[in-house]
């Protein structure tokens, strides 16, 4: 059974790498990557089947894709703290040379990550491909992947989700993070999705929603039930309601932190509402 306070504690800890990431550089995304911690610390401490070390093949194990790669921040961060690379590497952050740089790039070979990724509407059909891949590979592990829902206004994302279905592709667990905003507004305000759940019914999607997407033992709750229905034919979606800037009280509920980072006074407020409980790097 998980260890929940342990898992909140590592979450509290990875808000502090993300806000600490973009104000050394003046640069980043902060809002989205706050949001998705408790996901992430979910997926890579408790879901994953994951080997030691890494190798880009990925065989005998479960992959995960980031598709709105500009939440880098706390991939970054939930990489280091489980193993992939030294902590102290967040240190580098967006600096010329560094193998983390704004989005996620593989030319450096920066070990957890296995293709790049920022141009947004993309990470469905490449984990479509590495779950086809296992497929042939006769390899049972699942590809997870998650994108943003501002990033649903992107036409290929249908394409894929189209062909998902069509061809069974029941290896394959679609996150969406529900936090409705993007860097120009509410989705409301920018381009109104309807009702997704519907839409992924109609598409031939399994699909479930996390109603409180930063509630840690509700995450693992979803995904766990997500992981459940895998196997079954058909592709599985999970809504994840999530809070932009979650954990910081002035970020929470606005577009207005997507892509700014904080200035020195607002780093000290942000991190005394989130105090140190894994050391800082």
């Amino acid at each position: 059974m998980a260890d929940i306070k342990k898992l909140e504690a590592l979450v509290v800890q990875v808000r502090r790498d993300i806000l600490r990431q973009v104000h050394r550089v003046n640069s980043g995304h902060p809002g989205g990557s706050l949001g998705c911690a408790e996901f992430f610390v979910a997926l890579y401490q408790e879901m994953m089947a994951r080997k030691d070390g890494f190798s880009m093949d990925g065989i005998g194990e479960d992959l995960f894709f980031l598709s709105n790669g500009h939440i880098s921040p706390v991939f970054y961060s939930v990489l280091a703290r489980s193993g992939y690379f030294p902590v102290d590497e967040l240190n580098t952050f967006r600096h010329i040379n560094s193998r983390l740089q704004g989005h996620p790039t593989t030319h450096e070979g920066l070990p957890g990550i296995r293709v790049a990724s920022g141009s947004l509407g993309q990470g469905i059909s490449v984990a479509i491909g590495a779950a086809e891949t296992k497929k042939l590979n006769n390899d049972n592990h699942l590809i997870y992947t998650l994108c943003g829902d501002g990033e649903l206004q992107e036409g290929q994302n249908w394409e894929a989700i189209m062909y998902a279905a069509a061809n069974q592709i029941d290896n394959l667990i679609v996150t969406i993070d529900l936090n409705g905003q993007q860097i120009d507004g509410s989705t409301e305000n920018v381009l109104p999705m309807g009702n997704l759940a519907g839409k992924f019914s109609a598409f031939g999607w399994d699909v479930l929603s996390i109603e409180n997407g930063n509630d840690m033992a509700a995450v693992l709750e979803g995904l766990k039930e997500a992981k459940s229905r895998t196997g079954n034919k058909t592709p599985v979606c999970v809504l994840l309601h999530t809070v932009m800037g979650n954990g910081v009280d002035f970020m929470m509920h606005t577009h207005a932190w997507h892509g700014k980072a904080p200035n020195d006074e607002q780093l000290e407020s942000a991190l005394a509402q989130n105090p140190e409980t894994l050391g800082d790097y």
